[in-house]
């Protein structure tokens, strides 16, 4: 038990549309262990982003249980709810959702604001600390509109990663990016795995997937196969690759 860090037990979701029950997860079962990179895969509607809000206490299951780093979160109330999302938890979006008049350390900062349990004492040095592993040290100062989208990408990175949490999900994380720049989101991605720390990742891109170590595919509510990527890509390679094939078309 102590290598787990995701456990879900029969966790269903259901909505209610009018009359109608949408039932969006059905009795899903998975495990995670730390260290790990995973990619949920799935059509819309086969509950990928159910799923991922529900490991990411950003939504409540209607019946099932949910384990994160041994802490069953549907014995928690709403504040300790709260408090496990922003202690254990980085988020990374498509939109990057980030401040547009504030600059990037101050965008990094700003988990750092709801830390109610003070774990960390000087924010601007532990945010600096996030942007310097994501190689944006020398461009902390700078709003979102002076970054391209590959650096504003890594900034929700590095926001993500300001609390050490334990666990990174990211939805479609490259969703808004060229293929290049892509690349070399992905490339992060698994220098920071390869220090430890766990991805879980929704994407609909095939080709992304293969740079996780592991496929969780979705149709209908279920997981119907999971399994270990048997060639998983190399992003550092690929990065190479997709720059030369760049450098050629212009």
């Amino acid at each position: 038990m102590e290598n787990i860090l995701i456990k879900t037990v029969d966790l269903t979701k259901t909505y209610n549309v009018g009359e109608i029950d949408v039932h969006a997860l059905k009795s899903v079962n998975i495990t995670i262990n730390k260290g790990e990179f995973v990619a949920i895969m799935g059509a819309s509607g086969s509950g990928k982003s159910t799923l991922m809000n529900l490991i990411g206490c950003l939504d409540m299951p209607t019946s099932g249980e949910y384990f994160l780093d041994g802490i069953n979160t549907s014995k928690l109330a709403q504040n300790e709810y709260a408090n496990i999302r922003n202690q254990k938890i980085g988020f990374v979006f498509q939109g990057f959702n980030l401040l547009p008049r504030t600059t990037a350390l101050e965008n990094v900062e700003l988990p750092l604001m709801y830390d109610r349990l003070e774990k960390v004492k000087d924010h601007q040095k532990q945010a600096t600390e996030a942007l310097k592993k994501v190689g944006l040290a020398d461009r902390m100062h700078h709003i979102p509109s002076q970054l391209s989208g590959g650096q504003q990408q890594r900034v929700a990175l590095a926001r993500a990663l300001v609390n050490e949490p334990s666990l990174i999900l990211a939805d479609e994380p490259t969703g808004n990016l060229d293929s290049v720049t892509s690349v070399e989101v992905f490339h992060l991605f698994q220098k920071l795995n390869d220090e430890g720390i766990t991805i879980v990742m929704v994407t609909h891109e095939r080709d992304f997937a293969a740079f996780a170590k592991r496929i969780l595919e979705m149709r209908d509510g279920r997981v119907i196969r999971d399994a270990k990527i048997k060639d998983r890509l190399n992003a550092e390679e690929e990065l190479k690759k997709a720059i030369a094939e760049a450098e050629i078309a212009e």
